[in-house]
Order: structure tokens, then C-alpha cells, then sequence
């Protein structure tokens, strides 16, 4: 797996929709690989409102179940309605890219819009992907992927207390992530005192 098959995947699949992919597209989709690639494994994406970002984030899923079908990946947001969107997105482009067809599963016993597992070896014991909110029981989850999709809203970030209780699920996510294991934070910030403040 090579940033060219990445992109690829990314043009290949816009061409299923009719379009053609805009240059910030690629530069999500580079972004994202790199975080995938290199250490320490941990990313941040915000990009302005309507940009696309849940779309590329969703291709690049997909492409990596494509190319390491034993990930297992974790979508955490919010609420679970609005992690599900995204495995449902995911689930989307592996019915439909023309490369996935061989790791759609013969019979689809995980196969919703709160987890999906493709065609891989026996013996791993979590779905491909599996969604929760942030509320939601990750207790004995391991995850090799785990992207942090809008965890940051209004509702979770709005007071002192809860600002606090966010950050403290959040560092949960250490010990469900594999060692070697990636975690990209996708959102914008809510709040001066946001989650995603790096300094």
C-alpha cells in the first residue's frame, strides 16, 4: 500500500459518482496516509465546514480494509447515529468500488450500520469496523484504526464538567488501540477550550 494506490482508489471511486476529485481531496487522502504510515501514528484533520472530509475519511477506510483487510477499525463520534453514518458510508464504497468485491463477505452476518466485517482469516474476534457513541461501552475493544469523528459538538464540549468528561473518554482510546495502532481526530472546534488544541 503506497500513497499512488491510495489515490487511485480515490479517483476510481469518484469516477463510479461522475466526478472528478478536487486537489483538497488528494491533500485529505495524502494527510491521512501519512498519519497511517508514520510516527506517531496520531493525526488531527480540520478542514473548513462542507469540505468533504467524512467522505475522503470514509474512501480511506475502505482502501485500507482493501489493501490490509485485517484492520480493525474503530469509528467513534458524539452519538452513535452519527458514527453509524460513517460505517454506513464505508459499507457503501465496498459494495459498490469495483475493486472490493473480493472481500465482501459470502454471508453478511456482520453487516449494518453499526458494524461490518469483510472477507479476512478466522480468528480475529472484532468486526472490520464497528461504531459507537461516545457514551457508548468500548470496555475490551481492540482496534488497529480508530478515527474520532465530530466527538467534539455542542452537546459534548458546551461545559467546564463536560469538557472534562470528554477528555477523560478519550484517553480510554489508548488502551483499546493495538501497538501499533493509528488514531486520527476528524472535527472543528466548538469551544476556546477545544480537544483540539495542540499547544
Amino acid at each position: 500500500m503506497d500513497i499512488s494506490a491510495v489515490f487511485d482508489f480515490l479517483d476510481e471511486w469518484n469516477k463510479i459518482l461522475g466526478l472528478k476529485t478536487p486537489k483538497h481531496h488528494q491533500e485529505i487522502m495524502r494527510f491521512l496516509f501519512d498519519v497511517l504510515t508514520n510516527e506517531p501514528k496520531r493525526g488531527l484533520l480540520n478542514a473548513f465546514r462542507h469540505s468533504g472530509k467524512s467522505t475522503v475519511v470514509g474512501v480511506f477506510a475502505a482502501c485500507v480494509l482493501y489493501h490490509r483487510p485485517n484492520t480493525r477499525i474503530l469509528i467513534l463520534s458524539a452519538e452513535s447515529n452519527l458514527a453509524s453514518r460513517m460505517v454506513s458510508h464505508i459499507k457503501n464504497i465496498l459494495e459498490n468500488h469495483p475493486w472490493c468485491c473480493d472481500i465482501l463477505p459470502e454471508v453478511k452476518k456482520e453487516w449494518g450500520s453499526h458494524k461490518i466485517t469483510i472477507k479476512r482469516p478466522v480468528g480475529i474476534r472484532e468486526p472490520s469496523v464497528i461504531c459507537q457513541g461516545i457514551s457508548g461501552n468500548i470496555t475490551g475493544m481492540r482496534s488497529d484504526l480508530i478515527i474520532c469523528d465530530d466527538v467534539e459538538v455542542p452537546n459534548t464540549c458546551d461545559t467546564y464538567q463536560k469538557r472534562i468528561k470528554l477528555r477523560e473518554r478519550l484517553r480510554e482510546l489508548d488502551f483499546i488501540l493495538s501497538p501499533q495502532g493509528t488514531m486520527i481526530y476528524i472535527g472543528t472546534p466548538h469551544t476556546k477550550d477545544t480537544i483540539y488544541r495542540t499547544e
